[in-house]
Formats: structure tokens, C-alpha cells, sequence
């Protein structure tokens, strides 16, 4: 199986490990689950951003009082 080496200071080190020890995880196992997290979270926030864009017109018109109306691609920058 494929590995990976991560470097770390003591600091960022004893950090993560404080964190893997409070989620009652290995070191390896909670910087394993903390890279997927953020992948999945990356992906949610991109498909979310694009399901807003596609419905902008259609929530204008539902909600015309809102203020300001959708306008350009904000929130791609959240991912």
C-alpha cells in the first residue's frame, strides 16, 4: 500500500498528536482521516457553489425582496 512522509515541527507534531489522542486515534489513522475529510469537504463545498450558480435565477424570482440579488460566482472561493 502506498505511504506517505509528513514532516512536521515538535510544535505542529505534539499538536497533532494531542488532537489523534483526544479522537482516541493513531497518529497515522487520524492524518489519514483528517486528509479524506478535507477532500470531501473540498468536493462538497465545489458542488454546492455550483448547485447555488444553477438555481440563482430561479431563487430571484422566488425571493425578490432579497437584498443584494444573486449576482457573479460568489462563494467559489470557499473551496
Amino acid at each position: 500500500m502506498p505511504s506517505l512522509n509528513v514532516t512536521f515541527t515538535e510544535e505542529e507534531l505534539e499538536a497533532v498528536r494531542a488532537a489523534a489522542a483526544a479522537e482516541g486515534k493513531s497518529l497515522k489513522q487520524y492524518v489519514h482521516d483528517l486528509s479524506v475529510r478535507e477532500h470531501q469537504r473540498r468536493q462538497f463545498v465545489r458542488h454546492a457553489v455550483a448547485w447555488g450558480q444553477e438555481h440563482r435565477e430561479e431563487f430571484d424570482r422566488a425571493f425578490p425582496d432579497e437584498v443584494p440579488p444573486a449576482r457573479g460566482a460568489r462563494g467559489a472561493e470557499a473551496a
